[in-house]
């Protein structure tokens, strides 16, 4: 475990602050519904899904933010204990209540711990929005935020940037300022941004997907394929391999063009508005396309998609509809699994291949999707699968953390990468884009092959062997 708080000073008076206030609460009138300088009366954390929490500390260990800085506030008990003495006025939704809720990557993976089922993603995906609303961030901040939010959900917007971004690979001056950390000294966030850019290259121009590929052999189904933001922008070639093996397996794939964000960026941190104008395109987009399932390749979409009638709850005229949507989401392993393969598969190399599956943070503890990536993987001839140490521990990308919060993610990567490595396996098998900028942000040059499952599958049907193991 790394725990090194001295890494953190900032959090020492803040720490004592809080835990003071949640261990001897103050007595205040109970008439007093809100706090001026706590959370608003829309959606505060439920004081139902609070009390659930009886403070046992099984969390502690599974969750990373506390793993790296070793401070109880910045643990899932310890947020519990924050929310709770904000939603009774007796703390402050200040700077340093703040700190301790961005820490949180939200990977969840204290909900798989938790012995008591506590439902901390609904606590803390409450207290997201409250903070955007109710407490004004330093300027950089915002500007940074306003970048981020304004450009990753916008492939179009995205792609405006890759020419001048290819020129600036191309000369050699990322490679420049990498050496010399001048940006990494005049912004750390920029710097995160700057070092997790994959190479441009000519296929982040394009969308080659038609509107809709036919089912090879006989129709099974008719389903809608999502093509994520950042993966149809620089992992042009996972969609292209997803939609060959649904057709293969006998899915009509169709894949609208007015489709856009899935809406997961804006909703993870809070983005309430923006969030909710972005799922009520999808419904749309989708509901016109008539399919029987919508199916995701990216893990933490998948997760947000599951999610829309929550998104939505307060919506009358789109809440049935995105329930009914979500009902018809499936990540892309977890449908090939649930339908079954009918495609032929062959060894993607002459001898045995060892691989480590990569476990995303959002589809094992927010979706609960772990054994049927494992199978689909392990129905490819040779295959031989290898798991990591610590393989529930978030990578530190969680969506656009590894660029909000570099410091943490910068210390969760490395560990990723040298538990994956440990395992002896010749390729990483990741199911989603964030993950594996992360995983290769840190990956020594040349040391191992990273590929999303459907890219492997999509070889193993074609009969196209890899080379160069």
């Amino acid at each position: 475990m790394v725990r090194n708080p001295a890494r953190y000073p900032e959090r020492e008076h803040a720490d004592s602050l809080t835990m003071q206030t949640s261990e001897q609460p103050l007595k205040l009138d109970p008439s007093l519904t809100t706090n001026p300088d706590g959370f608003d009366a829309h959606d505060p954390p439920s004081p139902e899904l609070i009390n659930a929490c009886v403070h046992c500390g099984f969390c502690l260990t599974t969750c990373p933010s506390y793993r790296v800085i070793g401070k109880e506030m910045d643990s899932p008990r310890g947020r519990i204990y924050l929310m709770e003495a904000i939603n009774k006025g007796e703390a402050p939704l200040s700077p340093a209540s703040v700190q301790h809720f961005d820490s949180c990557l939200g990977c969840l993976a204290c909900t798989t711990a938790c012995p008591s089922g506590v439902q901390y993603d609904k606590l803390i995906a409450a207290v997201r929005p409250q903070i955007q609303r109710q407490h004004q961030r330093p300027l950089p901040q915002r500007l940074l935020r306003q970048l981020i939010f304004s450009l990753f959900p916008y492939p179009d917007r995205l792609r405006l940037l890759l020419a001048p971004l290819a020129l600036y690979q191309r000369l050699g001056l990322s490679q420049l300022v990498q050496k010399t950390g001048v940006l990494q000294r005049l912004s750390p966030n920029l710097a995160a941004m700057e070092s997790l850019l994959p190479p441009v290259t000519p296929k982040c121009f394009q969308d080659n997907l038609p509107e809709v590929v036919p089912a090879q052999g006989e129709r099974r189904y008719r389903v809608g394929m999502i093509l994520g933001c950042v993966q149809r922008v620089f992992f042009t070639g996972v969609n292209e391999a997803t939609a060959r093996v649904l057709a293969a397996n006998g899915c009509e794939v169709v894949i609208p063009r007015d489709q856009g964000c899935c809406s997961a960026l804006p909703a993870h941190q809070g983005e309430e508005a923006q969030a909710e104008a972005l799922v009520r395109q999808m419904i749309d987009c989708f509901e016109a396309a008539q399919v029987d399932y919508v199916i995701i390749n990216a893990a933490g979409c998948g997760h947000t998609l599951k999610e829309y009638g929550h998104i939505l709850r307060h919506d009358d005229a789109y809440h049935e509809r995105a329930v009914a949507f979500s009902n018809r989401v499936r990540d892309v392993q977890e449908f090939l699994m649930e339908v079954g393969l009918t495609a032929t598969l062959h060894p993607l190399t002459p001898g045995s291949l060892p691989v480590v599956y990569q476990d995303a943070c959002h589809l094992l503890h927010g979706q609960k999707i772990s054994q049927q990536p494992r199978q689909l993987l392990s129905q490819i001839p040779g295959i031989e699968l290898r798991d990591p140490l610590d393989a529930a521990l978030c990578c530190g990308s969680a969506g656009v953390y590894n660029m909000l919060q570099p410091q943490v993610a910068a210390e969760l990567g490395p560990m990723k990468v040298t538990n994956l490595l440990n395992t002896g396996a010749h390729l990483i098998a990741s199911a989603n884009p964030g993950c594996s900028l992360q995983i290769q942000r840190y990956m020594p040059e040349n040391q191992i092959l990273l590929m999303h499952p459907m890219e492997l599958l999509d070889r193993s049907i074609r009969n196209q062997p890899l080379s160069g193991l």
